[in-house]
C-alpha cells in the first residue's frame, strides 16, 4: 500500500499521495488511523478490510487504561479508570485526600535502619504509577522517587507512596487537554535540582516539551553524575532537554513533512545559559563530561535556542522537587494537568471483514458510539478525527490471490 516507516518512530507509517496524508500508528493487531481528508481515511479502510478481516471500532475513545475524547476544540485525555483500580488494590478508596503528592521539601533515602516493608505491593504500586504518568506529568518526580527504593523499601517509602495515592484520589478526574489550532511551534522547559538526594548527592532533571500550548513529552530524572554547582546542574539538564528537542524536531519534521524550526528551551538559570553559549568559560567547565557539552553544538548549529524564563514561569521545577502546596497548584495549572468533565462512552464495533457482522467490543470500563464514517471532519490542518482498527487474522489466500 506503499507505506513509508518513520525512522524517527518504528511504529508509525504515513502515505502522501496527491496532496493527501494518511498517518497510521500499530500496537500489535491495532491500528490508529487519521489523515488530512476522508476520502484517503475510507479507502484505507477498503484496502485493509479487502485482505484482513477487521474492525472499524469507531473513533477512539479507549485504549490500555487511556481514555480519549474527542470534541470539538480538541482531544482530551485521562486515565480516571486505570486510577480507580490502583486506589480499589491498594484498599485507599475511602482514604481522605491531600492537595499535593508529596510533602514541602521532603527529602526521601534509603533508610537502611528501618523496617522493610511488602516489597511486592510496593513494587506493583511504583509500576501503576509509572504507567499513569502517560496522562499525569504532575506525577512525575513523585513516583520518580518512590522508584528508587524497589529492590528494599522501607517504612518511609511506603508512607510516600500511601501520600501520593492520597493525592490521587482527589484529583482522579483530571487529564491533559490537546487543543486544536493554534501555534504549532515546539517550545520547552529544562530546569534541575541541585544535591536533592540524600544518599548519593545527585541531581534531578527535568524538561517538560509543548506543541503550541499542548504538553507532548516530560521528563523527571535523576542525573547520572554529581553536579559541583546549581550551574553545572542545570547545563547538564539543558543538553537532556536539547535532545529530546531534536528527537521532536526530526519526528514532526517527517510525519508532516514541514519545515523545521529552531526550538527554544526556556531555563530559569542566567550562567547555566552563558555556559551553553560561552566556550570561554573554561575554568568553570573543564570538569564536565565532554556529552554534555553537546548542546554548545546545537546552539552554534542553530538547531536550538536558550532563553531565561523566571523561576515562578519555569513550568519543569514540578519535575525536579516537591513544591509547596499553592506553589505546586499554580505550576501543576501552568503544565497543562486539569480536571477533565466526566462522559460517558459506549463501545461496540463494525466488522468489516467478511461478512460485515456486528462484533462486541472488549475494551473494559469504555463505551463508544460507533457512528461509522457519517460524521463531518474538521477543516483543521493534521488536527482530524482518529479512528481505531483491529485487525482479527492473516490475509487469506484467497484474498492475497
Amino acid at each position: 500500500m506503499r507505506f513509508i516507516k518513520c525512522s524517527k518512530e518504528n511504529s508509525v507509517y504515513r502515505k502522501e499521495e496527491g496532496g493527501t496524508l494518511l498517518i497510521v500508528a500499530i500496537y500489535v493487531d491495532d491500528l490508529f488511523v487519521t489523515g488530512n481528508t476522508l476520502k484517503v481515511i475510507s479507502d484505507f479502510k477498503a484496502g485493509m478490510s479487502s485482505k484482513f478481516e477487521m474492525s472499524d471500532l469507531g473513533r477512539l475513545t479507549y485504549y490500555l487504561g487511556i481514555e480519549v475524547l474527542q470534541v470539538e476544540d480538541g482531544i482530551e485525555i485521562k486515565q480516571e479508570g486505570y486510577a480507580r483500580r490502583i486506589l480499589r488494590e491498594a484498599g485507599l478508596e475511602t482514604c481522605n485526600s491531600t492537595q499535593e503528592p508529596m510533602e514541602f521539601g521532603l527529602l526521601v533515602s534509603k533508610a537502611q535502619e528501618e523496617i522493610e516493608i511488602d516489597t511486592k505491593k510496593y513494587r506493583r504500586n511504583v509500576g501503576c504509577l509509572q504507567y499513569l504518568l502517560h496522562t499525569r506529568p504532575d506525577l512525575a518526580f513523585s513516583a520518580g522517587v518512590t522508584s528508587r527504593y524497589m529492590h528494599s523499601p522501607r517504612k518511609s517509602h511506603g508512607e510516600v507512596m500511601k501520600h501520593i495515592l492520597r493525592y490521587l484520589i482527589g484529583t482522579i478526574g483530571f487529564g491533559l487537554k490537546f487543543n486544536r489550532g493554534g501555534s504549532k511551534k515546539i517550545v520547552g522547559f529544562s530546569d534541575s535540582s541541585h544535591n536533592i538526594d540524600p544518599d548519593d548527592g545527585r541531581s534531578t532533571t527535568g524538561h517538560m516539551f509543548y506543541f503550541g500550548s499542548s504538553p507532548i513529552t516530560w521528563c523527571s530524572q535523576k542525573q547520572n553524575t554529581i553536579a559541583l554547582s546549581s550551574c553545572e546542574a542545570e547545563f547538564m539538564a539543558s543538553t537532556e532537554a536539547a535532545k529530546q528537542a531534536i528527537w521532536l524536531q526530526d519526528l514532526l519534521s517527517e510525519i508532516t513533512r514541514w519545515k523545521t524550526e529552531q526550538i527554544t528551551i526556556h531555563i530559569d538559570n542566567k550562567s547555566a545559559i552563558e555556559l551553553t553559549k560561552n566556550p570561554v568559560f573554561h575554568g568553570r567547565s573543564k570538569h564536565i563530561h565532554k556529552r554534555y557539552h553537546f548542546i554548545r553544538e546545537c546552539i552554534e548549529n542553530e538547531v536550538v535556542d536558550v532563553e531565561h524564563v523566571p523561576g515562578v514561569e519555569q513550568r519543569a521545577d514540578i519535575l525536579t522537587k516537591a513544591l509547596a502546596r499553592l506553589k505546586f497548584k499554580e505550576m501543576r495549572s501552568l503544565l497543562g494537568v486539569q480536571y477533565l468533565t466526566k462522559k460517558n462512552l459506549k463501545l461496540k464495533g463494525v466488522n468489516v471483514g467478511f461478512d460485515g457482522a456486528f462484533i462486541d467490543g472488549d475494551q473494559e470500563s469504555a463505551e463508544l458510539d460507533n457512528d461509522g464514517f457519517d460524521e463531518p471532519m474538521l477543516p483543521v490542518e493534521y488536527d482530524l478525527i482518529i479512528r481505531w482498527f483491529r485487525v482479527h487474522s492473516s490475509p487469506s489466500r484467497e484474498r492475497q490471490e
